[in-house]
């Protein structure tokens, strides 16, 4: 059993297909623990699907392919964080026999769906392919999903192979895969099939396609994705005749925007659809044109979408994204589908696996590295509901395979270089890159640094309130690398502060967490004394010197909600026995992200390394959150001190 700090426990029987929280809620006999009356029950993306039907409110989702290398991964990793601002209801994945799509490598179908579910915090469906396969291989492919938390399954035969025997016929149809995952999993996997508007390239007419669409449905399908189409009437036509069968089931107009002439020849050539002729004539003048192409497909593809939702048919668009942005984003901000400011459930970005469906509480101290600190508690079996707790300290994991993929730098050598200093001279240079990045102004080299080792991104909307001020003490040496200001009542719906169900009130303590050398550190701890109201925690790199005014296991919140009908909920807290993992996180970032772009030896490398040595790391808590907060107030004291203190020593 691995620790962590909950208020509750979660585990399941390893047998059990049915282990949601939901489930977990019945305290079901079978199951050694279950979740409290407090858990949130787990919603099944089948009937998150039905919510949104019921409540008219149209949805978006988006399909990707897995990347050719590591480097298309990370790339892909950035985009899949981008397009989860829009508010998709869910991703899917596509499955890729050539690439090994069930192995572990970075560039796998079912790698890429686990980061896109455990770590961009995106609901994410996996294809998975039957031909040529085993139940045996079938059954390592689903177990394999299962541990990784993916619930959500788009069941097809896949491409008979060229010119070659089929080695297994376990599973001719996709309705055999379905009826197999059904009958061996049971309701675990949500099962979405795919549906052909114009017919399946291989079926024998149109009308026995649909036939064969209804015995993916009854054999246990809960959902319909339907191929591209050119046509609006071909999506309309096809969703009437698939209710004149029977059919019940969403069924949800996939959506392929034109993009450039290649990529619709590859399309095309792989779905073996015909392209209409007044789409030809339109793309043809322009073929070497990618931009005027793609001005035409988002102008083509919005208006079809348009005419698809007018008729009340479709309770969502499935986007095959090809990999790319903009024009998908811009379809749907045509079509107001697109969501600038989504509510957001906690101030923190909440996992959609179904294991972490009851997580309420973090450390604050990742709160710039969230992907970070989900690889460092994914083998958590429980975590923390309602409150942090008081145990004995979590397992947190280690970081060693982290940077190999995940969080893999997508800046190269020569773009940090540029940003963090070519070479540094001076302590002072090494402050002046932090001053940078929150003052927004470019640096020496006349280059904006966008990141910094703690920070992979620019400033979120709530530290720009307090940028100037950070910026102002990061030029004496207190090196900022988290921050909140404190609020007092602010709506759950603010577009900056607001989180949680409607109605609601949110609080927060300033906070602020920051490298500075060893004697601003002991003289501020000295100030300190005079401000009670004001929690310290400040710890050199090895651990050895460590002073904190807090109770050294007893975690403390600095993030509330108040709501109608709930309980307080404490989404973010200041723990002491936390702080010292992420100690030594934060400091190994010096050497690890800054520090490797030197040569061992130079002037740069040892300033990095004298940080590293000499330097504590300090957080501060004004817990007097109603009034104006006094951090700055107390950084500035520090520093008159330690520099009146260095001129009176100069002049003796």
């Amino acid at each position: 059993m691995v620790r962590s700090r909950s208020s509750s426990d979660c585990s399941s029987s390893p047998n059990s297909h049915e282990s949601s929280c939901e489930e977990y809620q019945r305290s079901d006999s079978s199951n050694s623990n279950s979740y409290n009356s407090k858990a949130v029950n787990f919603v099944r993306l089948h009937e998150k699907i039905n919510e949104r039907i019921d409540s008219k409110d149209i949805f978006f989702s988006l399909e990707y392919f897995p990347p050719r290398t590591p480097e298309g991964g990370v790339n892909l990793i950035s985009r899949f964080d981008r397009m989860r601002e829009g508010g998709p209801l869910f991703c899917d994945i596509t499955w890729h026999p050539a690439g090994n799509p069930g192995s572990d490598t970075e560039t796998s179908s079912i790698t890429i769906a686990g980061v896109a579910l455990n770590y961009c915090g995106l609901e994410t469906m996996l294809h998975l392919t039957c031909v040529n396969m085993s139940s045996k291989e079938l059954n390592k492919h689903l177990q394999r999903a299962k541990e990784l938390g993916i619930r959500n399954i788009l069941a097809l035969r896949g491409d008979l192979p060229e010119n070659e025997e089929l080695v297994e016929r376990e599973f001719e149809y996709a309705s055999d895969l379905v009826r197999y995952i059904r009958q061996q999993y049971g309701n675990y996997f949500t099962i979405c099939v795919a549906g052909y508007p114009t017919k399946h390239p291989e079926a024998e007419s149109y009308e026995e396609d649909i036939r064969h669409l209804k015995e993916k449905v009854d054999a246990g399908a809960d959902f319909i994705i339907t191929q591209l189409f050119f046509e609006s009437e071909t999506y309309i036509k096809f969703e009437k005749d698939c209710r004149s069968i029977g059919i019940k089931v969403p069924i949800i107009a996939g959506i392929m925007p034109i993009q450039s002439h290649d990529s619709l020849r590859h399309i095309v050539r792989l779905s073996r659809l015909e392209v209409p002729e007044d789409i030809l004539k339109t793309i043809e003048p322009i073929a070497n044109n990618d931009e005027a192409i793609r001005n035409f497909g988002i102008h083509y593809a919005t208006k079809m979408c348009r005419e698809i939702l007018a008729k009340n048919c479709s309770p969502g668009l499935h986007f095959y994204t090809l990999n790319r942005e903009v024009a998908t984003i811009e379809i749907l901000k045509n079509l107001g589908l697109w969501k600038k400011n989504p509510q957001k459930p906690l101030p923190w970005l909440p996992v959609p696996n179904y294991k972490r469906c009851t997580e309420e509480v973090r450390p604050i101290f990742w709160s710039n590295r969230t992907k970070s600190y989900v690889f460092r508690t994914s083998q958590w079996d429980e975590f923390p509901n309602g409150r942090w707790g008081d145990s004995a300290s979590p397992a947190f994991g280690e970081l060693k395979d982290y940077y190999l993929f995940i969080g893999k730098n997508k800046s190269s050598v020569e773009q940090l270089r540029k940003m963090w200093g070519k070479e540094l001279n001076s302590e002072e240079d090494i402050w002046n890159v932090f001053y940078c990045y929150l003052s927004q102004n470019a640096n020496k080299n006349g280059i904006k640094v966008k990141k910094t080792p703690w920070n992979d991104g620019e400033l979120n909307s709530e530290t720009s309130l307090i940028a100037d001020k950070l910026a102002e003490i990061n030029l004496k040496g207190f090196l900022t690398i988290n921050s909140q200001p404190n609020i007092n009542g602010a709506e759950s719906s603010d577009k900056t502060f607001g989180w949680g169900a409607p109605g609601g009130f949110v609080y927060q303590k300033a906070y602020l967490e920051f490298f500075t050398s060893r004697k601003n550190a002991l003289v501020l701890k000295d100030i300190l004394q005079k401000y009670p109201h004001v929690n310290y925690d400040m710890i050199n790199s090895n651990g050895t010197e460590n002073y904190t005014n807090s109770c050294r296991e007893r975690p403390m919140a600095v993030t509330w909600g108040v709501f109608p009908g709930q309980e307080i909920m404490q989404p973010t807290v200041v723990d002491p026995v936390s702080f010292k993992v992420w100690k030594d996180e934060a400091f190994s970032l010096w050497k690890e992200s800054w520090g490797k772009l030197y040569a061992e030896g130079t002037k740069s490398k040892q300033l990095i390394n004298f940080v590293v040595e000499n330097y504590f790391l300090v957080n501060l808590v004004d817990n007097n959150y109603p009034k104006e907060c006094c951090l700055w107030k107390i950084l500035d004291e520090v520093h008159s001190n330690v520099t009146a203190n260095n001129d009176f020593m100069s002049i003796n």
